[in-house]
């Protein structure tokens, strides 16, 4: 069965991950985001209490 043989597959795959991880990754984090992020203001809100008409 020559699925059951991982001897071409692993090869494949270890090739795969050590590209991504070395070659693609890299470039795409090299990447400056076109939205920098920026520190908000904290408003807080005081909560109204509900006048339940069955009450």
């Amino acid at each position: 069965m020559p699925q059951l043989n991982p001897n071409p597959w692993f090869f494949i795959m270890l090739l795969s991950w050590l590209s991504f991880s070395l070659l693609i990754q890299p470039k795409l984090l090299s990447f400056t985001h076109t939205n920098q992020p920026f520190n908000k203001t904290i408003t807080t809100t005081k909560a109204t209490p509900w006048t339940w008409p069955w009450t």
